[in-house]
């Protein structure tokens, strides 16, 4: 049997370091990102903070119900490093980038990489985990069609899996 330690890091417990995940750049944009949100700048992120930075975007009267839900997913007090664990634990829940391209060129048997928007919505809302009208709505608005139609599923499977379209 491996020693306690070894154990743990092995199953990626307590002793794994959540910055080596993150290349420096990624590292950077957290950071610049948490120090939006940390309205009082006392380090931690908490209701108020939250409170404030829905309001910064243009939503105020956010429901007290919501925010405690949302300090509550973290395990304790949110600094920053409790705040890159976070986004590194929903992070290791996205497929890889060739599992997702892989679905979507289920769909598209000539290869030309893009398939027909209205098909993609079809399927997004008949199969499977369903979405709603809103959230494909949502999707469509984060990641329009082309003017033909078509949805460009390999630029999406690289936001979707590096958070940002590439050039």
């Amino acid at each position: 049997m491996a020693p306690r330690r070894a154990r743990k890091r092995a199953e990626g417990g307590a002793s794994s370091n959540v910055f080596s995940m993150f290349d420096q750049s990624q590292i950077q944009e957290f950071k610049e990102a948490f120090t939006i949100m940390d309205q009082n700048r006392d380090g931690f992120i908490d209701k108020e903070d939250l409170r404030d930075t829905f309001a910064a975007l243009g939503r105020i009267n956010v429901k007290n119900e919501e925010l405690e839900a949302m300090v509550k997913e973290a395990p304790g007090p949110i600094n920053f490093t409790v705040f890159l664990t976070m986004f590194g634990e929903k992070l290791k829940g996205t497929d890889p980038e060739e599992t997702i391209l892989h679905a979507f060129k289920v769909f598209d048997a000539e290869g030309k990489g893009f398939v027909k928007a209205d098909f993609i919505k079809e399927k997004l809302m008949t199969q499977a985990d369903r979405f709603s009208e809103e959230e494909v709505k949502q999707m469509f608005a984060a990641f329009p069609p082309d003017v033909c139609g078509n949805l460009d599923y390999r630029n999406l499977c690289y936001v979707i899996t590096h958070g940002e379209e590439k050039d």
